[in-house]
């Protein structure tokens, strides 16, 4: 009797957890900062997280919110670029709404786009060059609109591919130039997903 209410149980989770109508996936990404602005000119990215939550869905459409958590680390160093007197790091947080489209006779390819707010945090930590009498660290955020577009491909009803652009307007501080240079950011995110 247990082997079978086992079994039973197994193969409740097991179609589940297989199901194509999940409506949780998560993501890890390759981030890329692209274009002429602060972020593309010196920083490389290290990794992008994300978990979107599906909540609508018709025969056209699903509708969803997502959150994203990434990474990028300054390419220059402060002991070898005297212009840089610290090491940054910059920690964007990007909770968005997301439309996934529905592409009849293309069931495995997932056209996608959203909108959100960003929040970008900088933590900057002084080279080894600063001097005694200044703060261990520095940290700031800005925060702005974000726009998404993206496509996904299924590898199987769990595992899917994808690839994401990014554009980001973050607002600047008083005495920082209000250039695109300092407040456009542009990524790129090429990355794998998992449906719970």
């Amino acid at each position: 009797m247990r082997q079978k209410l086992l079994l039973i149980f197994l193969l409740t989770v097991t179609i589940k957890t297989f199901s194509q109508d999940s409506k949780f996936s998560i993501e890890a990404n390759y981030p890329i900062a692209i274009g002429d602005n602060f972020l593309g000119q010196n920083y490389n990215g290290l990794l992008d997280f994300g978990a979107k939550y599906r909540f609508s869905e018709n025969e056209i459409v699903i509708i969803g919110a997502s959150i994203n958590f990434g990474f990028f680390q300054n390419t220059k160093s402060g002991a070898t670029d005297l212009n840089q007197l610290f090491d940054v790091k910059i920690f964007p947080i990007q909770p968005r709404i997301f439309a996934e489209f529905i592409i009849p006779k293309l069931e495995k390819f997932h056209p996608q786009i959203g909108i959100g707010y960003s929040i970008v945090i900088y933590n900057a930590d002084w080279a080894e060059n600063r001097a005694a009498n200044l703060p261990a660290d520095l940290d700031d955020s800005e925060s702005g609109f974000n726009f998404n577009v993206g496509i996904a491909y299924d590898l199987s009803e769990k595992f899917f591919i994808q690839g994401q652009y990014d554009f980001v307007k973050i607002g600047v501080e008083d005495g920082v130039p209000d250039l695109s240079y300092n407040t456009n950011i542009n990524i790129l995110k090429f990355g794998i997903g998992l449906r719970l």
